[in-house]
């Protein structure tokens, strides 16, 4: 009798056993077959915001409640477990694919991959025009609101500079975590990249006394043509001027001296009324950039075009007619300035 019971007990233990093993096995491919089928996002690339410190039981039950995940929530967290990767989940917007699974998805939410926006600062903007971009943009992270020029520089690292031409134009990639702080000392540091290496590249005898003249000549040449062919003409006529101690005369100068009040013309009051950038009442170069220069314009400036030109008007085409003397000059602004093309330019008035 007891060995009749032993055996029965036996047998229902080996049938529960082998039950458990069918339902470990249905288990274990469901497991592998959740982690291994594409999520459900539809037929669309989808962007998928991870906030700085959320965990992956956050991401999963997240996933669960869009209807991407509709497994168990224990299968995903195991598998995170079991790869260690439970704290390397990093912050910021990633692409979702079709097709992409649960176990690309975690690869992808630790690779820092992140979405790419673009911010794009043009050649020629001025410093407010900078911060004006910068502060519409819906991506960046806004801290500096609210601050002066002054404020936003020290917090750059660099208290007491100029903030005019110190950045480089350029199209820059950001991301959701990028800070407009960020962004402007990329700015920045290309900036200082890019003068330094045309620096050291430059043509002997110029009349530059640092890097940051240079600078401020290259915001002028890029203000006055958008022509890069024509950039090395331009500045070979200002770099002249200034080692003969001729006033420069360009209006971008006057007008960036007017300030806010520029009405967009030039009158001969604008002209004869001085500031640090009026530049037909004084001598030199303006104290600082008027504009951000681009690398064509700064390469211009430290490489001037061989040539003896001491003026320039512009043809009302976007081109510039460049003149030796005075009187050939002179010739050129009656025909390119007071003709039917009516262009002006600077170095470009009847005047020396």
């Amino acid at each position: 009798m007891i060995a009749r019971l032993l055996a029965m007990l036996l047998r229902l233990l080996f049938l529960a056993m082998l039950g458990a093993g069918f339902v470990a096995v249905a288990i274990y491919k469901d497991y592998d077959a959740a982690l291994n089928a594409p999520l459900a996002i539809g037929e669309k690339p989808v962007v998928y915001n991870v906030e700085p410190g959320t965990s992956f039981r956050t991401v999963v039950n997240d996933l669960r409640e869009r209807g991407w995940w509709t497994h168990p929530s224990g299968y995903f967290l195991w598998q995170v477990r079991q790869r260690g990767i439970g704290g390397r989940l990093k912050s910021g917007e990633y692409e979702i694919v079709p097709g992409m699974t649960a176990l690309q998805l975690m690869d992808h939410l630790i690779s820092g991959k992140t979405v790419q926006h673009q911010v794009t600062l043009l050649e020629g903007w001025t410093f407010a025009q900078v911060r004006a971009e910068i502060e519409k943009s819906d991506v960046l992270r806004q801290t500096l609101k609210g601050l002066d020029d002054a404020a936003v520089m020290a917090r750059l690292g660099h208290a007491g500079e100029h903030p005019e031409g110190r950045f480089f134009p350029d199209t820059y990639h950001v991301t959701r975590t990028t800070t407009d702080l960020d962004l402007l000392k990329r700015a920045h540091g290309r900036m200082e990249q890019v003068l330094r290496e045309a620096w050291e590249k430059r043509a002997d005898g110029l009349p530059y006394r640092d890097a940051g003249e240079a600078l401020i000549m290259a915001s002028i040449v890029e203000k006055e043509t958008a022509l890069a062919a024509e950039r090395p003409q331009i500045a070979s006529v200002f770099v002249q001027r200034l080692a003969r101690g001729m006033k420069l005369q360009t209006d971008p100068t006057v007008i960036y001296g007017i300030g806010k009040s520029y009405d967009g013309n030039i009158r001969r009051r604008d002209l004869e009324t001085d500031t640090p950038y009026n530049t037909y009442t004084r001598a030199g170069l303006p104290p600082t950039p008027i504009a951000m220069p681009g690398k064509d314009a700064i390469v211009a400036a430290l490489n001037p075009a061989d040539m003896d030109a001491l003026y320039f008007v512009a043809r009302g085409d976007g081109s510039h007619a460049f003149s030796r003397t005075l009187d050939e000059h002179n010739q050129a602004v009656a025909k390119y300035q007071l003709g039917p093309a009516g262009g002006k330019g600077a170095a470009g008035r009847a005047v020396q």
